[in-house]
């Protein structure tokens, strides 16, 4: 009746979608994407890659390809910060507009890395086919329509016209800004709109890096016409990447913009005129902040900019999507392989609409701020990009806790509460070190000590009458795994004989800070709630 019958339907092939694919392979679960464009970005977009992200790749098993990708050491162009001048030439008279956090040894295994998408692009696509995805590109999304049982999608492929049906169980929209998906599906999205209209500049200029002296920058923003212009070159400067404002309310379009005035905007930012410019590539684009009312309708989701749009200051926009990616690819692999139930695909709404908005939020916060237009209250409401990309918290039936915190604390708070990613700490296993966040991936893990026999069992019994896959890990002086640098329990909050139970995507679901009464009750209703499966019979079977 179908042309092709497949688990799980992504329609995008940018970052989101592909990381859809490469996590839901690893997971076991073929997909099919759908991409209109004939290849991969060729232009380097989105070339900040955070410490979480890179967890995430590092879970899936590409890490070294992704590291593989940076040019030298990025790291120091993030310790640079954002900075602001009159012109290039001035350098040496930059002022320092944010120095945010991103990473550190306590906090992860992983450090931020500079790279264009034009090249990790090309590696999520050949893991994502490797684990066993159909990525389709020069093929678009025609319709949809979903029932009880699935979705069913006509599919057209651009240079031949010929259209084919395909079946899935489970479609996501990782379709962009402009989402198709989310329009058929009659979305909303609620924010401040459009607040800039922006002209990403891709061009050549080898004398500029002399005129920058090596100066070490994530941003850097000089005054061209009493406007704004960015300078990136996180991913290296061949080309080197700038983006002055434009302004429609003024008569202004980007076909203004030849390549003659695109060498005028460039020498000017550099305070040099007879700058050698060489134009690659003009892209207009908007700053926007606009969130979709909901991430979930039925048997389809929304993920990266078809869920959640806004302006690039921080570079949230791709991370975040990668990460709605790894949240909704491990929840619909345990729906699919029967382990889970219905109602952890909820959660994804509950967790990653949330986050989504605070990101927006704080993106909106940054851009003022760097426009020159941030009130007293815009600054008080900023928290550092650390707690923004690592410290984000989840409220959702998936978690088990008597308090819910804020999306983002004031200050970065990772101390083995539920809702929160599970602290970093180094371990010993068999002569070879590893990072706590290396044991989270394809089950749910119970952490316990010594003392916390009664935890490991109660677990291994409750997670096996549920059909949920868990493993229990020990950790102290004479045990499996040992800690190297600090002690696990005080990272975790736990005292002797305490327990943990953390989600394969590595957020702590429940906890119990000691010993307990009634191990069996307790963990059978975390791991139930965690699953998605119902609480309450979970709690009866084990106390009957």
């Amino acid at each position: 009746m179908y042309d092709v019958n497949i688990p799980v339907l992504i329609v995008g092939a940018g970052p989101v979608g592909l990381s859809t694919a490469l996590f839901s392979g690893r997971h076991g679960i073929r997909t099919m994407v759908l991409e209109k464009r004939d290849g991969t970005s060729l232009l380097p977009r989105a070339p900040g890659l955070q410490a979480r992200t890179l967890e995430l790749f590092r879970a899936a098993g590409i890490h070294a390809d992704i590291r593989r990708l940076e040019m030298g050491d990025s790291h120091p162009y993030f310790e640079g910060g954002i900075i602001q001048v009159n012109t290039f030439a001035e350098i040496d008279d930059a002022v320092v507009l944010e120095a945010p956090s991103l990473d550190g040894p306590t906090v992860s295994p992983e450090r931020v890395m500079g790279c264009g998408q034009d090249r990790y692009e090309k590696v999520l696509v050949e893991k994502a086919r490797e684990f066993g995805s159909d990525v389709r590109f020069g093929t678009r999304l025609v319709e949809f329509s979903q029932d009880e049982d699935g979705v069913t999608a006509l599919v057209e492929e651009n240079a031949t016209g010929k259209r084919f049906t395909v079946r899935a169980d489970y479609l996501v929209g990782a379709d962009g800004a402009n989402s198709a998906v989310r329009r058929q599906l009659g979305v909303e999205r609620v924010g401040r709109g459009t607040v800039f209209n922006a002209l990403s500049i891709y061009f050549k200029a080898p004398e500029l890096e002399v005129v920058l002296k090596g100066r070490k920058f994530i941003l850097c923003y000089a005054n061209v016409n009493n406007t704004l212009m960015g300078l990136s070159r996180l991913h290296g400067c061949d080309p080197y990447l700038a983006a002055p404002l434009y302004h429609p309310e003024l008569g202004e379009k980007p076909e203004d913009f030849t390549d003659e005035r695109c060498v005028e905007i460039v020498r000017t930012a550099a305070g040099t005129p007879d700058l050698g410019v060489e134009i690659v590539d003009k892209v207009p684009w908007q700053g926007a902040q606009l969130v979709a009312e909901r991430f979930r309708t039925e048997r389809v989701f929304l993920a990266g900019d078809a869920a959640h749009l806004h302006p690039p200051a921080g570079g949230f926009g791709a991370n975040t999507g990668i990460h709605d990616a790894h949240n909704l690819a491990w929840k619909l692999a345990a729906v699919l392989h029967g382990w889970a139930g219905d109602e952890l695909l909820n959660t994804y709404d509950a967790e990653r609409r949330a986050v989504g908005s605070a990101m927006a939020a704080q993106a909106m916060v940054r851009n003022r701020i760097r426009h020159g237009h941030a009130t007293e209250q815009d600054r008080a409401e900023m928290v550092d990009d650390i707690i923004i990309t690592l410290g984000y918290r989840y409220s959702s039936s998936s978690i088990t806790s008597t308090s819910h915190g804020p999306v983002l604390s004031p200050q970065l708070e990772l101390r083995g509460e539920p809702g929160t990613r599970a602290p970093h700490v180094w371990l010993e296993r068999d002569g070879e070190v590893i990072s706590t966040i290396d044991l989270f991936w394809d089950s749910f893990v119970l952490l316990t000590d010594e003392a916390g026999g009664s935890w490991a069992s109660a677990a291994e019994q409750a997670a096996a009458e549920l059909g949920v896959p868990l493993r229990v890990h020990r950790i102290g002086q004479d045990a499996e795994l040992r800690p190297k640098e600090r002690d696990w329990a005080e990272a975790y909050g736990v005292t002797p004989g305490g327990a943990v139970l953390v989600r394969p995507d590595a957020f702590v679901a429940w906890r119990a800070t000691g010993p307990d009464a009634a191990p069996a009750v307790d963990l059978a209703e975390a791991i139930a709630r965690a699953a998605g499966l119902d609480p309450v019979a979970a709690v009866a079977a084990a106390a009957g």
